[in-house]
């Protein structure tokens, strides 16, 4: 008898957990919390963690708390893939945000898109977002973050103001790096100029000596980079290695801590576009957000602070997403980003109907500035 009283308190303790957990609205988050790729990652789900605390101790949304489901993809396209179905068969999220990287992206968001649930992308700048009208009108991916279409212009037009004219893109060979690379090229084109020397390189290579005597024999006299941290710190060290030094620009992954802390003093002078720059923090909002982040994670500067910025302020237009549709329904949340009727000020910017129904990109042009790379942290160029 006295077993069969334990067996029941158990279970209804359990039926008690399962109600609490199931009025949660749970978020779904994956991006790289290892590997390479991990300072997006890692620094995309703490912005978004700080926002989710934030909002749940205002009162939550619609009543209810904000949960996040994380999920580590490692920075692989099929473990992308495998992730995101867990979150929406298992789960039942109502929304994902992220990832981080654009080949697990365009992995994973055809899951989204099938099971008519909004993503909005925060990291990856190459994965497919306006592209799926073409084939879906009723399209579920949304990003807030500097797609490669307007990193490209950023960096070839920065490289072309500053006199540059003989031009190489050295990038690495995925998905990311060699969007990067067409876009680059597209943009160049349209402006007259053709590349002096077009090269790649591959995840996890350090010495990137062959490519550069080969940029520097055709008499470049800046070097076009796209990739992530770790390979981009053996370009400019390889460069210090040969003694040639020549103008860097490229992706914003330049401000990774991995970049920053792997290239050292190497890495002073390099620019990257930038959405969200940690010493330049000025509003309230901004300072507030960074305080919290030190205190919380032990970590300034933060390993990738643009993820971070993204990450918090994806959460956000989400809250006022879920808040406009009055429900957790997927096509109406998607509605609702369609058609904000709040405006939200965020830390990379300040946003009034950042979405339509032809436009899922929230970052323009004007969201973005220059940071350039100063003694292991990010500043401002001044443009």
């Amino acid at each position: 008898m006295k077993r069969n009283v334990i067996l029941a308190s158990l279970i209804c303790l359990a039926m008690i957990g399962c109600s609490k957990k199931s009025d949660d609205i749970k978020i779904g988050v994956y991006g790289p919390f290892s590997g390479g790729s991990a300072p997006m990652g890692v620094s995309m789900r703490n912005g978004a963690k700080i926002a989710v605390e934030e909002i749940n101790a205002a009162g939550g949304v619609l009543g209810k708390k904000l949960a996040l489901v994380d999920r580590d993809d490692e920075a692989k396209n099929e473990r992308g893939g495998q992730i995101m179905q867990e979150l929406l068969d298992k789960e039942n999220v109502v929304a994902v945000l992220g990832p981080a990287n654009t080949g697990v992206a365009n992995a994973s968001t055809q899951y989204t898109q099938q099971k008519k649930v909004p993503q909005i992308i925060n990291v990856a700048a190459g994965a497919k977002v306006n592209e799926f009208f073409a084939t879906n009108p009723e399209n579920y991916i949304f990003r807030i973050a500097a797609s490669d279409d307007i990193q490209s212009k950023v960096i070839v037009g920065q490289a072309l103001k500053r006199g540059a004219k003989k031009v190489a893109l050295l990038c690495d060979d995925t998905n990311y790096g060699q969007n990067g690379r067409e876009k680059m090229e597209a943009v160049l084109a349209s402006a007259g100029v053709k590349p002096v020397y077009v090269g790649k390189f591959k995840i996890k290579d350090t010495d990137m000596t062959a490519q550069l005597q080969e940029a520097k024999a055709a008499g470049a006299d800046v070097i076009l980079a796209y990739g992530i941290g770790p390979e981009l710190a053996a370009v400019s060290n390889s460069m210090d290695r040969i003694s040639w030094k020549v103008p860097m620009i490229g992706s914003w992954t330049l401000s990774m801590s991995n970049y920053t802390t792997n290239a050292g003093k190497n890495g002073n002078g390099t620019m990257m576009p930038q959405t969200f720059i940690e010493a330049n923090a000025q509003t309230p909002k901004q300072q507030q957000f960074l305080k919290t982040y030190q205190e919380k994670f032990k970590e300034s500067p933060i390993s990738s602070a643009v993820s971070a910025a993204q990450g918090y302020d994806s959460v956000y237009l989400l809250k006022l997403a879920i808040e406009q549709a009055g429900n957790t329904e997927g096509t109406a949340i998607k509605n609702a980003l369609e058609n904000l009727n709040a405006s939200y000020e965020g830390l990379t910017g300040n946003y009034t109907k950042p979405f339509s129904s032809t436009d899922h990109e929230a970052i323009k042009e004007a969201n973005v500035t220059l940071g350039m790379v100063q003694d292991g942290k990010i500043i401002s160029s001044g443009n």
